[in-house]
C-alpha cells in the first residue's frame, strides 16, 4: 500500500488568518489497484467519516461515507 497526505484547512478557520487549523488525510491505495494505473481506489479512514477517491484524480471529488455504511459495503463486496 502507498500513502500520501492531503492537507486542508478546518472549516472553523477564517479568511483573516485566525483560528487556522489544518488537518490531513492519509490515503491508502487498495490492494486491488495495479501499477499501470487501472482500478485505482484510495481510502482514508477517519474517526467519523471514510473518504474514498480515484487515485488517478487525487485533486478530484471525494466520496465520504460513515463507518457503518463503509463496513456494510465491504461486507457485501467480499460476498460478491
Amino acid at each position: 500500500m502507498t500513502s500520501n497526505l492531503r492537507w486542508f484547512k478546518s472549516s472553523y478557520s477564517d479568511g483573516g488568518g485566525g483560528n487556522c487549523v489544518e488537518t490531513a488525510y492519509t490515503w491508502h491505495k487498495s490492494s486491488y489497484s495495479d501499477s499501470t494505473g487501472g482500478n485505482c481506489v484510495e481510502v482514508s479512514p477517519c474517526t467519523a467519516t471514510i473518504h474514498v477517491r480515484d487515485s488517478k484524480q487525487s485533486d478530484g471529488p471525494l466520496l465520504a461515507v460513515n463507518p457503518a455504511a463503509w463496513t456494510t459495503f465491504l461486507t457485501d463486496a467480499r460476498r460478491g
